[in-house]
């Protein structure tokens, strides 16, 4: 198993979409440039719950995978 480096390197505030769903502020939780380092398991210590969810699987993946092999495809 491998260690997964996870990096910020954008955020993004949709203003639009916050008032049509009631969110009245941008996400205080991560910056541009933080880093953590996960297992593929657990969430990383300090890590957004709902930005887990959006990627634990992926991470998981990355932890897991052969490390020659190509993880996903670009043209």
């Amino acid at each position: 198993m491998y260690k997964v480096k996870i990096e910020v390197i954008k955020t993004h505030f949709d203003e639009e979409l916050a008032k049509e769903y009631g969110v009245e502020c941008v996400c205080p939780i991560h910056k541009v440039g933080e880093s953590f380092i996960s297992l593929g398991f657990d969430k990383p210590q300090g890590f957004c719950d709902e930005a887990w969810k959006a990627i634990y699987q992926y991470v998981f993946a990355l932890a897991h995978s052969d490390k020659d092999s190509v993880f996903y495809f670009k043209d």
